[in-house]
């Protein structure tokens, strides 16, 4: 069976503005950035979990065609598309507050729940992103 789960993926519609956004505001690392021909093979992750990684993929051949693809895009803008990240954070209003200092874009501040403090917003192309500081559990 299964023993990790490697790569997970995400569309985005610029390779370049996701690394700008993800690399440079978010601080994760570049994985691979790799010219396969026939699509750019773009991973990044966080600096402590080399070893998870997320493909920013460009809606498009191999994997459809450009019909396809435009729906795609259009439905991403849209924020419709499932792609959905999650990460935690030591310390959520820090990580909040640099961010927002980087020009991020916030759909929810730091709120209290039941889990821990958790806050929301969107990457430039409409992908939901999450944060928290957990709490252990009861």
């Amino acid at each position: 069976m299964f023993n990790a789960l490697a790569i997970s993926q995400i569309y985005v519609l610029d390779q370049d503005e996701a690394l700008d956004f993800y690399v440079g505001k978010l601080g994760l690392e570049v994985h691979t950035d790799q010219d396969l021909g026939f699509m750019r093979w773009l991973t990044v992750a966080v600096p402590s979990q080399p070893d998870r990684q997320i493909l920013l993929e460009r809606p498009g051949p191999p994997s459809m065609d450009e019909a396809t693809a435009a729906e795609v895009r259009n439905l991403l803008t849209k924020g419709v598309t499932g792609g959905h990240l999650f990460f935690t954070t030591e310390d959520c209003q820090a990580t909040f507050e640099d961010l927002k200092g980087k020009g991020v874009e916030f759909t929810q501040e730091p709120t209290q729940m039941p889990y821990g403090i958790d806050c929301g917003l969107r990457d430039p192309f409409g992908n939901s992103i999450r944060f928290s500081q957990p709490t252990a559990p009861a």
